[in-house]
């Protein structure tokens, strides 16, 4: 028994772990069991199903689209992959200055505490799960309050240093993303599960474009221009009833 659990230790550290355990810790980040904290935001997509906006299966294929060309492609997907980037390079202040632009271009108080509220959910989350130094040293940043932790960064921060590939970070994040918009979209009722299943599984090919697209993509490619999202996201907060924090 002891035997055992020491050996549960040391597959704990995901130092030098194998791409094959590495997929594993990535199937696990996204389990529905895991605390990412993702089910309590809409991202302003609530503000349109009380509009009327997303009345059915077709709307909300309609607005995952916009979100992924409009919003994710110019914003949290490069965000994603430049914290990937710098955090493979260890480049820690780097990634200081990255996530100060990434709170910065996030227009809508209610989307920037969003973020921050599920980076923070993550990174307290995966902090026991590894002994990597520089993971250790973001967390002591953000437990002395340097640095706010954005999900976006934290989430390429934690995929680089389990040993996920670049595109499949990149792919996973914008998969997981939107899949959270869809789950709870059908948790507020404009469509059914399958309406949710069937919405996923049309946009793949959606995701995959968008990933190979910001693949080639910087700092210098940051926008937001999903101006009519932003206003959703700030009109969110003066709901007369409000299922989701943002």
């Amino acid at each position: 028994m002891n035997k055992q659990k020491e050996d549960l230790k040391k597959h704990s550290n995901t130092k030098d772990i194998s791409t094959n355990l590495s997929r594993l810790h990535l199937i696990q980040i996204h389990d529905s069991a895991f605390p990412s904290g993702n089910f309590a935001h809409s991202f302003g997509m609530e503000t349109y199903i009380q509009e009327d906006d997303i009345r059915n299966e077709e709307d909300l294929k309609v607005f995952c689209d916009m979100y992924l060309r409009h919003n994710f492609a110019s914003g949290d997907a490069i965000i994603a992959k430049e914290a990937y980037r710098l955090a493979k390079e260890r480049d820690m202040e780097g990634l200081i200055e990255l996530e100060n632009i990434s709170h910065a271009v996030k227009l809508s108080p209610e989307t920037r505490k969003g973020s921050m509220m599920m980076g923070r959910q993550f990174i307290r989350t995966v902090r026991p799960l590894t002994e990597d130094d520089f993971l250790t040293e973001w967390y002591e940043k953000f437990d002395r309050k340097e640095v706010k932790s954005h999900f976006a960064i934290v989430y390429g921060l934690y995929t680089a240093i389990i040993g996920v590939d670049a595109k499949m970070s990149l792919e996973t994040f914008l998969y997981s993303s939107v899949t959270a918009l869809v789950l709870n979209a059908v948790r507020a009722v404009p469509v059914g599960q399958m309406s949710g299943v069937r919405t996923v599984h049309s946009l793949l090919p959606l995701m995959e474009e968008v990933a190979e697209e910001v693949k080639d993509k910087g700092i210098d490619d940051l926008d937001n221009n999903s101006v009519a999202l932003e206003i959703s996201s700030m009109k969110h907060e003066h709901l007369n009833s409000r299922l989701f924090i943002s």
